[in-house]
C-alpha cells in the first residue's frame, strides 16, 4: 500500500463528515496526548435490542485511537488490540468515547482506550498497538496542505 491510503478524504464510516452513512465522530484534544468525543449511537447501530452492536463499539475505540496518534502528530493505523467489554453499550444514551498514547518506541505507538457513559460508568476499555505511516500533515480531504 502506497502513502496515498492514509490521506483523509472526508469520507471516513467513523470521523468523515462526507460520509453520509457515517458516525461523524468529533474528537477534541483531551491532555497533551489523548482525545475524547461524545456521542448518542441512534438504533441503526443495534445488535441485541437496545444495545450498540459490538463491531461498532470496536470501530468507536479503533477511531479514538487513530485520533489520539493525531493528537501526538502520527498518522497511526492499527495494529493489534485487545477490547474487553465491561457492560452493553446503550443506544440513544450519550457516550464519552476517549484514548490516549502511553507510549511511542519507534514507529509503534501503544494506546489506551475507553466507552463510558456521561456519568463515568465504564462499558469498554481497550490496550491497543498503532503503526506511524509517518508525520500527520496538513492534508485534508485528499487536498495537500489544506488546514
Amino acid at each position: 500500500m502506497t502513502d496515498r491510503a492514509y490521506v483523509d478524504d472526508g469520507h471516513c464510516f467513523a470521523c468523515g463528515p462526507l460520509n453520509p452513512d457515517g458516525l461523524h465522530l468529533e474528537f477534541a484534544p483531551d491532555g497533551d496526548d489523548g482525545v475524547r468525543a461524545k456521542i448518542a449511537l441512534p438504533e441503526k447501530f443495534q445488535g441485541w435490542r437496545g444495545t450498540a452492536h459490538g463491531g461498532i463499539v470496536m470501530t468507536l475505540i479503533d477511531e479514538a485511537m487513530a485520533h489520539a496518534c493525531g493528537r501526538v502528530g502520527e498518522r497511526g493505523v492499527t495494529a493489534s488490540m485487545d477490547l474487553r467489554f465491561r457492560a452493553p453499550v446503550p443506544l440513544g444514551e450519550p457516550l464519552v468515547v476517549s484514548a490516549t498514547v502511553r507510549w511511542k518506541r519507534r514507529n509503534v505507538l501503544g494506546l489506551d482506550a475507553s466507552i463510558e457513559l456521561a456519568d463515568g460508568t465504564l462499558l469498554a476499555s481497550a490496550e491497543g498497538s498503532f503503526v506511524s505511516r509517518g508525520p500527520l500533515g496538513k492534508e485534508r480531504y485528499g487536498i495537500p496542505d489544506a488546514v
